[in-house]
């Protein structure tokens, strides 16, 4: 088992603006699981490949669709094993199912360098949709959006 440690891999911190040492995501990471209700670990066989996420966007980050930002972002972390194998889209599938129920109609957003091809791949699965384009973390990045309420209905 990786855990969120796989955040240290050159592989994985590739997209992400690096990887990060470990005592600083040891630091970062709760102690307990179940303190961060929109953090979901995807497991195979009983061993950690990945993590899905869904967070409040920091206001002061580019990239948003209301005023007063605080947008839910999704975001996901996969070891490259698992990488190409469909898991990620279907663990993100699944936590965007549980935030339409519990948030309907809530808009959810995405941001990933346009030169993450799989996650601009996974992004179009689900519907997202470009909002625009911007420097972050030395790259350009995407950014889109995504409604429960307009996956109903399209």
């Amino acid at each position: 088992m990786v855990g969120p440690f796989g955040l240290a891999s050159p592989e994985v911190g590739a997209y992400i603006g690096g990887s990060r040492p470990r005592d600083e995501l040891e630091r970062a990471m709760p102690e307990v699981s179940g303190r961060r209700p929109g953090l979901f670990v995807v497991d195979l066989d009983g061993a950690m490949i990945g993590m899905v996420t869904l967070d409040r966007r920091d206001a002061e980050r580019p990239g948003h669709v209301r005023p007063e930002a605080g947008e839910t972002g999704l975001g996901s972390m996969f070891l490259p094993e698992a990488w190409g194998s469909g898991y990620a889209a279907e663990a993100c599938a699944a936590a965007l199912g549980r935030l339409a129920d519990a948030l309907p109609g809530e808009p959810v957003v995405l941001s990933t360098r346009t030169t993450n091809h799989r996650a601009m791949r996974l992004a179009e699965k689900p519907g997202f949709i470009e909002v625009e384009r911007f420097e972050e973390y030395g790259a350009e990045q995407w950014f889109g959006v995504w409604s429960s309420a307009r996956s109903v209905t399209s």
